[in-house]
């Protein structure tokens, strides 16, 4: 196949990359096409372009999820992550270990996507105003939260008016039977 031939259907489709010649995994310009198309083609692509910056914020602007497949060193870029967890804070699952630890990072991974709640580093578990974050976006990420917030009444009253009775299933029990929250879960 010439690389012509290959690049009009990576464009089209960029799991195509999967079944490319070797030499062509290697090729910037078939790379770039094919994750442009679909982020997470970026798998399929030679290690040495999965450390390239430009391929790798094309890649994450298709599918955020993209920083999966991504080389370690950018996993650490935290340009890179934040770009990733603004589109999809469950990327957060995906970065180094080093920003999993950083507030800034967790805090705007939650808002996108509470459920990051579950990927953020342990010492932001008693954090509030990350786990009230991430209520207000996915009110099921109660679920991940501390014991201690699933007791607070603002903090499942939140959760409850975003995600109704599939969130009331992870407050505490003395709350189960709250007026206010048991209504606000209603209106769901």
């Amino acid at each position: 196949m010439e690389k012509k031939e290959l690049l009009k259907i990576v464009k089209e489709d960029g799991w195509a990359l999967d079944d490319a010649e070797n030499k062509f995994k290697k090729d910037k310009d078939i790379v770039l096409a094919a994750v442009t198309q679909n982020g997470t083609a970026l798998e399929y692509a030679d290690k040495l372009l999965k450390k390239d910056k430009k391929i790798v914020i094309a890649a994450i602007k298709s599918d955020a999820d993209a920083l999966e497949f991504a080389d370690a060193s950018l996993k650490k870029d935290k340009e890179i992550v934040m770009m990733a967890v603004r589109l999809n804070g469950t990327a957060l699952e995906y970065a180094d270990n080093s920003l999993k630890k950083d507030r800034q990072v967790v805090l705007e991974a939650v808002k996108t996507n509470g459920n990051a709640l579950d990927y953020m580093d342990k010492s932001f578990k008693k954090d509030r105003e990350i786990t009230l974050s991430a209520v207000k976006s996915v009110g099921r990420s109660l679920e991940y939260a501390d014991s201690s917030f699933k007791k607070d009444k603002e903090i499942v009253l939140e959760a409850v008016k975003q995600a109704g009775e599939d969130a009331l299933e992870f407050a505490d029990k003395s709350l189960r039977k709250d007026k206010d929250i048991v209504k606000a879960s209603k209106q769901k």
